[in-house]
This record gives structure tokens, C-alpha cells and sequence, in this order.
């Protein structure tokens, strides 16, 4: 059997962007898996995955449950394809035991074509287009070739029309709640020794793209003194990005309060990373004339969050006008924080005790109520109905990396969950 890891659009590396070949193909394979499963399937005009299952009761509201076919560059092989795994061999464990004819509400499962947005820098395509907050203006987006996300809509013969987008969106009286199994993607589960946890919200985010523009030269005959150097200026930027948010109180002056934000929001969850860096012309002969790079900005308050990328962007302009160089940010991505429903969430939890307790009785299991830094499409579904997250271990919190690794034993216990929290509608 192939697996959606074993299908890369790049050798030696796992790397599965926005409808690129190895896309389309994880997308067949998960078709197939969905029929095995006896699903009805589909793919929407976003490329997003569907299998959908009617139940006796086809006009009840529907359960979703979905996870991403999408990864980023150099991936590990369980950051959103665990999600999916887990939902369809739920819903196959099912119709294997003669239950799923049982079910007393619509299930679907679906595999969104685009979360981590390596494409085109804008996450969540998919679970936006359903939630319907993604705008008209999205197909207009464009990758660092210039091509648009409508050229390559059309190139995969999708419709890519403005009627045909609108149609993406589901209608919220139908859907009952979104439910996401995924990695933890940190160390909390792996230190407090438990395999699954249940997610009580996740942090708001944002990202930018800064661009420095200086004064191009040779870099043997321009005097330090006279330069304009974007790169130098960009350095100093990514060192004041840092401090900001390693010490947000030394920039941000309060009274115990100050416009809400309180000592305790400003620390604990405010991270921030600038993951990409590019500079124009490269070459080591060059003072380079242009610098980008990315900034993500992440907080479980959106008061903090937007406080921090407030300051930043005073504080950046200062020291560009400082350093004689021209800077542009361009905000690419904003997200607010969201609450996992409290219900779905305590579902999910007895969900997880059961599982783990035919897993081994003798074993006194607990399932921790955690936050997720990381985003995921829950994010974006949030705006269509209530969510709720189930967190699985893996090692040394790492992911993003082909080092990211989940035991076999968690990933039954997931799955396992699952099958309780179906078996909780029949």
C-alpha cells in the first residue's frame, strides 16, 4: 500500500504544495481510500478532498472532520496526513463491523488542498473556501513566478469563476461541528507522558513579508561609511524582532493595564520567527539593492498579538529612516485566536478516555487540556461552525521536519478516539 508520505513532489525530501503533481496524486489516493471506506466522493473547485457518508438521517447537520493533504518544504510525514488516516479508518472500522449504517448524522471527511500556504503565502485555501472567509480577491494571489491561484485553478481544469468560488462555501445550518485530529507539533503531551490531549484553543497569528531596499554597489569600492545597506538593516530588524518579543514589557509601557493587555498576556505564548530571507542580487561581490523577509508572529491573545506587530512596524520604520534605506510591510496573513467548543471538547475527552482505556485498563490515563500554537484549519472552520481538537504525541515536540515522528501505539489511540467519538452518534 503507498502512503500520502511516500508521495513527494521532490527526491531525497518530502515536499506536497498546492495542487503540484504529487498533490493530485495524494488527492487519488485518498479518493480511494474514502471509497474503500464507502464514501460518496468528491473534489471541489479548491481541490479539497471530500467523502461524505448520508446516514438514515441524510437531513440531520453534519459532522466534518478534515486535516490537510498539504505539507511544507522538507516535511515530516504526519503533520495533517495523520488526520486524515485517522478519520477514514474511523469511519472504515465502521462499515467493516456492519455500525456505519447506524450513524444518526451526515459524516464527511475532508482532506483541504492548502493549509500551510508555502505556495502562495497565504494559508488556509481550503477550510477558507468552505468556512467562506476566503475573499473573491484571493484568486488574484500569486506565487513567486507570478502565476496566480485562478492560473492554476484553470490549469487543473477548475472552475475558477466567481460563481464557482461562492459555491465552496457550505451552509452553516447544516453542519453540526468540525472535529481535527492532529500532531501536537510541541513537547507538552511527550513531557507529561500522555498520548492524547484535547485542544482548549489555538493562537491567532500573523505574517508579514518585509521588504529593505537600499543602495546596490561593489562591495570593495562604496566607503562604510556612505553605504545603504538593506542586509545590514535587515539584520538589525531580525534583532529587534527578537528582543520585542522576548521581552515585550521593555516596549510595551503600561500601568499594570494598558489598553487591556496585562503583564501576564504579554509573555508565555508570544512567539515570533522570521523563516525566510532572500536578497537581490546574490552574490558576494554585491552590496545587494533589495532584502525580504518573513515575519511570524504568534500569541493566544489577539490584544497582545496586535500590540506587538503594531510597535514592530513603528520601530521598523524608525530604523529604516535611521539607515538611509526604503522598507515596505506587506501584511500577508492574519488569523484571530479561537476557543474550541467546550462541549466537542469534553466529546472529544471521554472520547480519548475510552480509547485509551481498551488500549489498557491497568494504566491510570489522563488527557490534558492543552493550547496549540501552531495554527490549523479549526482556524478557519471556526468561522463556520463550532470546532474541536484532538492533540496526539510525538516526539521531542518536533515537527516541520523529517524528524517528526509519532509512536504506533498513539496513532491507534487516535484513531481509536475517533471511532468513540462516531460511536457517540449512533
Amino acid at each position: 500500500m503507498q502512503f500520502p508520505f511516500q508521495i513527494s513532489d521532490a527526491d531525497g525530501y518530502l515536499e506536497r504544495t498546492f495542487l503540484s503533481p504529487a498533490s493530485i496524486g495524494a488527492s487519488n489516493l485518498i479518493l480511494s481510500w474514502m471509497q474503500d471506506a464507502g464514501l460518496t466522493t468528491w473534489v471541489d473547485h479548491m481541490g479539497n478532498v471530500h467523502g461524505r457518508y448520508e446516514s438514515v438521517n441524510a437531513s440531520a447537520e453534519a459532522i466534518l472532520i478534515g486535516s490537510h493533504l498539504d505539507t511544507v518544504i522538507d516535511a515530516g510525514i504526519y503533520d495533517g496526513s495523520l488526520g486524515i488516516v485517522c478519520a477514514v479508518s474511523a469511519l472504515k472500522a465502521l462499515k467493516i463491523s456492519g455500525r456505519l449504517e447506524k450513524l444518526q448524522r451526515p459524516v464527511e471527511v475532508i482532506a483541504f488542498s492548502d493549509e500551510e500556504g508555502v505556495k502562495f503565502q497565504s494559508t488556509f485555501l481550503g477550510s477558507a473556501a468552505i468556512a467562506g472567509i476566503l475573499p473573491l480577491s484571493a484568486l488574484q494571489i500569486s506565487d513567486k513566478s507570478g502565476v496566480t491561484l485562478q492560473d492554476i485553478l484553470k490549469t487543473h481544469s477548475f472552475e475558477a469563476t466567481e460563481e464557482s468560488f461562492l459555491q465552496l462555501k457550505y451552509d452553516r445550518q447544516k453542519v453540526r461541528g468540525y472535529i481535527e485530529v492532529h500532531i501536537e507539533q510541541g513537547p507538552v503531551l511527550e513531557a507529561l507522558g500522555q498520548p492524547l490531549g484535547v485542544v482548549e484553543g489555538i493562537a491567532g497569528q500573523t505574517r508579514l513579508r518585509v521588504t529593505v531596499k537600499g543602495s546596490q554597489g561593489h562591495a570593495g569600492t562604496v566607503p562604510m561609511s556612505m553605504r545603504q545597506d538593506p542586509m545590514v538593516a535587515a539584520a538589525e530588524l531580525i534583532v529587534l524582532l527578537e528582543d520585542l518579543c522576548k521581552h515585550p514589557e521593555k516596549y510595551l509601557t503600561y500601568d499594570g493595564h494598558c489598553d487591556g493587555l496585562s503583564r501576564g498576556s504579554l509573555s508565555g505564548s508570544l512567539v515570533c520567527t522570521v523563516g525566510e530571507i532572500s536578497s537581490w542580487p546574490s552574490a558576494s561581490n554585491v552590496i545587494p539593492g533589495q532584502v525580504t523577509f518573513t515575519v511570524d508572529l504568534r500569541a493566544m491573545d489577539d490584544s497582545t498579538r496586535e500590540a506587538i506587530v503594531f510597535e514592530l512596524s513603528n520601530r521598523l520604520y524608525q530604523t529604516c529612516d535611521r539607515r538611509s534605506v526604503y522598507c515596505i510591510v506587506e501584511h500577508k496573513h492574519k488569523a484571530e485566536a479561537v476557543r474550541c467548543d467546550t462541549d466537542l471538547s469534553l466529546q472529544l475527552k471521554a472520547a480519548a478516555h475510552s480509547a485509551l482505556r481498551r488500549m489498557s485498563a491497568e494504566i491510570q490515563w489522563d488527557v490534558p487540556m492543552l493550547m496549540s500554537g501552531a495554527g490549523h484549519d479549526a482556524m478557519a472552520m471556526s468561522h463556520l461552525t463550532k470546532v474541536g481538537m484532538l492533540f496526539v504525541r510525538c516526539r521531542g515536540g518536533v515537527s516541520h521536519s523529517p524528524a517528526e515522528h509519532v509512536l504506533d501505539d498513539d496513532v491507534w489511540a487516535a484513531g481509536l478516539a475517533l471511532l468513540a467519538f462516531l460511536e457517540t452518534n449512533m
